[in-house]
């Protein structure tokens, strides 16, 4: 049986129409993703944080990644960002006079920038390969440089401007905390270098759950009273086997370093960043100062992720979009016809 080409656009015209007409009128919506029960994380306290960049340099060690040079002379490691050779970082908000600690108006304050492992997370939804994983028992968002094929989504998705691309190498991949996953027994650092030295316990690891517990503690500590800040690390890992684990400093940093920090307690924010942005992330952030001006974003509550999942499953199930594309296609294709070639057909069709 021969099909010439107007019977074709014919049945597609109506094979289209047909797809449509079968395409079910209610979509569920996806919802936010939930926490892993034994979800790992880091609680950063700005009002703890004395700008001392510790936690740069170890970061640094622990990840093998080289200096960045930002100054004519070359002499000191000096990052402005996170980079394709830093994965975390520290910067600096100032106003005014800037003389007072954790003050909006003439006074300053310091702020972490690294993955903040998402509970939902964008780069995750984005990745086509599945480069980037989460965990589904501690949640750590991870990256796998031998999936990755550099499209970048990821890059263009994190809503934090996280993940950085190596344009510098012939053979480039993703730069971003990844909690430092890789560490082995044996290790100089036994947990994520950026907590293990901060000599303050500005940045604390350990159980989202227990640092969101330790979180609400200093909300609710009276302002000006001195108060007993944990350094290092608080509670369990999974896989732990000892209950003794509010810090894991090696002999020789709890030598130099306490295992908890005394500290007057500053006005706080009666807020924990992170704790309902995007659905969550596994970092949480405490400040005096509004985290808006130490370049943290306003979210909503609903992830990225479910939203443009959502509308993808909308627009591509059962090939709807596809369908009304080709529709299309075919109506232009139609209409394009050349008065001849129409004639010639309607001749062939009577004869």
């Amino acid at each position: 049986m021969s099909l010439d080409r107007r019977q074709f656009l014919k049945g597609m015209l109506a094979g289209s129409a047909s797809a449509v007409a079968c395409t079910p009128t209610r979509v569920e919506a996806r919802g936010n993703l939930t926490m892993p029960p034994k979800a790992m994380g880091l609680l950063f306290d700005s009002t703890l944080c004395i700008g001392c960049k510790a936690c740069v340099a170890a970061c640094k060690e622990a990840n093998g990644l080289p200096p960045e040079f930002t100054k004519p002379d070359d002499v000191w490691d000096t990052p402005l960002d996170i980079s394709g050779k830093t994965k975390n970082i520290i910067k600096v908000y100032r106003h005014g006079s800037g003389l007072t600690k954790d003050a909006e108006v003439d006074g300053y304050a310091f702020m972490k920038h690294s993955c903040l492992h998402c509970v939902d997370p964008s780069c995750v939804s984005a990745c086509p390969v599945s480069a980037m994983r989460k965990d589904p028992v501690d949640g750590i968002v991870s990256y796998d440089e031998k999936a990755c094929i550099g499209c970048r989504y990821c890059v263009v998705a994190c809503p934090f401007s996280v993940p950085k691309f190596e344009y510098d190498k012939a053979l480039p991949k993703i730069v971003k905390c990844e909690l430092c996953r890789h560490l082995k027994p044996g290790d100089a650092f036994q947990y994520p270098a950026c907590a293990q030295v901060c000599p303050t316990g500005a940045t604390l690891y350990g159980p989202v759950a227990d640092l969101k517990a330790e979180a609400q503690r200093r909300l609710a500590l009276k302002p000006g009273s001195e108060a007993e800040f944990p350094r290092g690390r608080i509670g369990m890992a999974p896989g732990d086997k000892t209950a003794d684990a509010t810090t894991w400093a090696s002999p020789s940093q709890k030598a130099s370093f306490a295992d908890s920090h005394v500290a007057r307690v500053p006005h706080y924010l009666q807020r924990i960043y992170g704790d309902k942005e995007l659905g969550g992330t596994q970092v949480l952030k405490l400040s005096a100062v509004p985290m808006a001006k130490l370049g943290m974003p306003e979210l909503p509550e609903r992830s990225f992720a479910s939203v443009s999942e959502t509308m993808q499953h909308s627009l591509y199930g059962y090939l709807i979009t596809p369908a009304i594309v080709l529709g299309g296609l075919i109506i232009a294709a139609r209409r394009n016809v050349r008065p001849e070639e129409d004639e010639a057909g309607q001749a062939q069709e009577n004869e």
